[in-house]
């Protein structure tokens, strides 16, 4: 069985749909982190699509595309100690305190 990275549209047998969307603001901040990480020699590419493949079958398949490259992006910075996991998570409670 392929790797869940490497299935094309499974889990049904529809073509995926590659048109064009508008991005939302988090979805461009992702990949900016990205390309910074890779601009700055922290992350290459490889390590990125490993940090993706590495996900697990579950969570790769609960997560859309942009949520895949947050995931893999957090393994790498906690991974290259840029940032601590406990950094991360408390940040991200206070964007969602001010959210609501």
């Amino acid at each position: 069985m392929p790797k869940v990275h490497d299935r094309g549209g499974w889990p049904t047998e529809e073509p995926i749909d590659q048109s064009d969307h508008n991005l939302m603001d988090w979805e461009r901040r992702v990949d900016a982190m990205r390309a910074v990480l890779g601009e700055k020699g922290y992350v290459s590419v490889d390590e990125f699509r490993r940090a993706i493949e590495g996900l697990g079958d579950e969570r790769y398949e609960s997560l859309s595309y942009y949520e895949r490259w947050a995931a893999a992006v957090e393994v790498l910075v906690v991974e290259k100690n840029l940032l601590a996991t406990e950094e991360i998570d408390r940040k991200a409670a206070q964007l969602d305190a001010e959210v609501t």
